[in-house]
């Protein structure tokens, strides 16, 4: 058993994927439950959105890097 301790590039982006859907999920939490508030901070909200997307397109571009090319 020659297990390497080292992690492969694949690995690696796919520890990366499930941290950054981890980090999705959670500010989707937040953000449905800073929208059910009261006093709801639009600001903070747009924040919170536009940090979203930006962990969207982070997991979109790691995505397509783990899917292998594949020519027709």
């Amino acid at each position: 058993m020659n297990a390497s301790p080292e992690l492969n590039f694949d690995e690696m982006l796919r520890i990366r994927l499930g941290v950054l859907k981890r980090e999705h999920r959670d500010l989707d939490d937040a953000i449905h439950a800073l929208g059910e508030s009261v006093r709801a901070d639009a600001l903070t909200l747009r924040r919170l959105k536009k940090q979203k997307l930006l962990l969207k397109d982070q997991i979109v571009k790691i995505e397509d890097q783990l899917i292998p090319d594949i020519i027709a």
